[in-house]
């Protein structure tokens, strides 16, 4: 999953997607969803409140729990929002109907936030303080942190629901949270940079994918040692 910061304002956020698109593709896939433009705008916009209201969720227990230690958990906080072509493709790759409802039964990553935390205590002190909220329901956990993906990938993934307040009342939406280190987080930026490089032939993107894969254990190596580090200095 890409990240981007987040954008100043929710409207211009939500409508991003669309914007970005060509004007005659936008036609195309709002018949491919069956749907008109405030339809797939209002869907855009729900999406964007929900990544606002885990935001802020994640921004306060960082204020809280600085005051407690002696520094911020967390490092940074990004998120994103499917594009439209993003969704309609996902959609068709799992052969789900084309509907907006569909949309939001069946796709839970639409929504995206990632916390980027300094130490991988962080991430599980943060995890908790987190899914103790009791508008936050916890729907599926990935701990790829204790059990790293084949290629070296870790990371914490988290799909919950919380509430979003509209016009029309509460609704509840789906978001993914993935929480990291800064080390784990770097790791896979250029990971994911290697996946989508073109024109590698077949032996050269081996060879990489396997370097990769030992610099991902390199980097977990030395997120055990900063942790010692830390520890050792908040005991002296």
């Amino acid at each position: 999953m890409t990240m981007n910061d987040k954008t100043k304002s929710a409207p211009s956020a939500a409508v991003s997607p669309m914007e970005a698109t060509e004007h005659e593709k936008i036609d195309q896939y709002l018949k491919q969803l069956h749907a008109d433009y405030d339809a797939v705008y209002n869907m855009l916009l729900n999406y964007e409140c929900a990544v606002m209201e885990v935001e802020t969720k994640f921004n306060i227990l960082n204020n809280r729990l600085s005051i407690q230690g002696e520094h911020n958990p967390i490092e940074t906080i990004k998120s994103r929002v499917k594009s439209i072509d993003s969704i309609i493709r996902k959609m068709e790759k799992r052969n789900l109907p084309i509907e907006l409802e569909s949309v939001e039964n069946n796709l839970k990553d639409v929504a995206g936030v990632r916390v980027v935390c300094s130490f991988i205590d962080d991430i599980y002190r943060i995890e908790k303080c987190f899914l103790e909220q009791e508008d936050v329901t916890l729907f599926e956990r990935k701990d790829y942190i204790q059990n790293p993906k084949p290629n070296g990938y870790r990371s914490l993934h988290l799909i919950v629901k919380t509430p979003i307040y509209t016009e029309n009342g509460k609704k509840d939406m789906f978001v993914e949270v993935q929480m990291r280190t800064i080390a784990m987080d770097f790791w896979a930026s250029l990971e994911h940079k290697l996946r989508y490089k073109k024109n590698l032939n077949p032996q050269t993107a081996q060879e990489l994918a396997e370097e990769l894969t030992a610099c991902a254990e390199e980097s977990a190596r030395l997120d055990e040692k900063m942790l010692r580090i830390r520890e050792r200095i908040a005991r002296d």
